[in-house]
């Protein structure tokens, strides 16, 4: 399927090496201030051509809003985003090795398999150029999460390879410098390091000397991008099959090279004693109520917090007011300009392909603001649930009042 949520829906459509990407959101409010500048900050972020340990595919990703605004003002009505491939090259992919050759580790086989055709050039929609559309609708989504519940969403790379941002990496729900990170990292400050977005100098160096190496070896390497979600309110998910955990999940998985995710203690959970994952409840002190973000927008501040968050702010399924966060795994990118063994797509034999095309030797960096996108995209769905409930107990409660 290409749509994600179910309230706040979101369809992309688009190939690599086609025309444009593009997508159709449906169902954002009403009213809500938009302009193509609100949606481009996140699409530069997420752009190639951004270092030189990133892709020289030269791309501006401009997005151009199509429909559902007017006077600068959305209105309710489906929302087009557009954004246009200037800069593809499908004679990098047109060889006859390649019209021979599944690539290794590529969606070539599997979309064959499936479709009984693939797209003839790049990864078709299995490439991450299909994230341009999610990043745009996850900008919007976020500008709504901000503006009416003040939730904000700060992603940023935690490892890649063996290079590790925290000592014990396992153990991210007690670890003293991520959790100072949770209540005051800002996109501003994961930005200050680039070109890797690792929020500490030595160890962003460390990365982007290892990644450069990869390159210039012709190899590629994977690893982690770490996301907070903060401000959100209390009451989201939707039990038993869309706990909050398990969308989100859904969501970072559906995004192409990842190959994990846990929140919260996630397999470091796994190993502790009750007595100690336990996250104790504790009264929320009077002045941090009057200021929960969403109090504005008629969502009742939480009158309890927990000392600990073992649990990553999610417990049965559903937000407890506390800080969301969570890991995401992602592999090594396939395309290496390495000759490898491979066996013929008529399974005749095996040869050597030669993969051409420009790529990531590390496509953490660049995920930071898909991965962002992606959580936006969840959490404004589950809130729209949220609120469809609500409003059905408030037809009840009133209708119960005339009985």
């Amino acid at each position: 399927m290409s749509s994600f949520g179910n309230y706040f829906r979101v369809t992309t459509a688009g190939e690599s090496h086609g025309k444009c990407v593009s997508c159709i959101i449906e169902n954002c409010p009403p009213g809500l201030a938009l302009t193509e500048e609100d949606i481009q900050p996140q699409l530069n972020r997420r752009r190639p051509g951004q270092s030189a340990i990133s892709t020289p595919r030269d791309e501006k990703d401009r997005v151009t809003i199509g429909s559902g605004c007017e006077f600068g003002r959305t209105l309710g009505t489906p929302i087009t985003l557009t954004v246009m491939n200037e800069d593809q090259r499908p004679k990098d992919y047109g060889s006859k090795t390649i019209d021979m050759y599944p690539r290794p580790s590529h969606a070539d086989w599997t979309y064959l398999e499936k479709y009984g055709i693939k797209a003839s050039s790049g990864g078709g929609r299995s490439s991450a150029r299909e994230t341009i559309a999610r990043v745009a609708a996850g900008a919007v989504a976020e500008k709504w999460l901000r503006e009416a519940y003040g939730v904000e969403i700060v992603a940023f790379v935690s490892s890649v390879g063996k290079i590790k941002l925290f000592d014990d990496v396992d153990s991210l729900s007690s670890d003293p410098k991520f959790l100072s990170l949770v209540d005051t990292l800002t996109r501003e400050k994961v930005d200050e390091f680039l070109p890797v977005r690792c929020p500490d100098a030595t160890i962003t160096k460390q990365m982007e000397d290892l990644t450069a190496e990869l390159r210039d070896q012709h190899d590629s390497i994977g690893g982690t991008v770490t996301c907070i979600i903060r401000g959100c309110p209390s009451g989201l998910g939707e039990p038993a099959f869309d706990k909050l955990e398990a969308l989100l999940a859904h969501a970072m998985m559906s995004i192409p090279a990842t190959k994990g995710f846990e929140i919260g203690s996630g397999f470091h959970g796994s190993e502790m004693r009750g007595s100690v994952h336990n996250d104790p409840f504790v009264s929320t002190p009077a002045d941090a109520t009057a200021t929960t973000p969403g109090a504005t927008a008629g969502i009742p501040a939480s009158r309890l917090h927990t000392k600990t968050n073992h649990s990553g702010g999610i417990q049965g399924g559903i937000s407890n007011g506390m800080p969301i966060f969570f890991r995401v795994a992602f592999k090594p990118p396939a395309t290496i300009s390495q000759d490898q063994t491979t066996a013929r797509y008529d399974a005749s034999g095996e040869g050597v392909l030669a993969a051409k095309g420009r790529h990531d030797p590390n496509v953490v960096p660049r995920a930071v603001p898909i991965v962002e996108a992606m959580a936006a995209l969840t959490i404004a769905d589950a809130l729209m649930a949220q609120h469809a409930r609500q409003m059905g107990m408030k037809i009840a409660a009133s209708l119960a009042g005339k009985s």
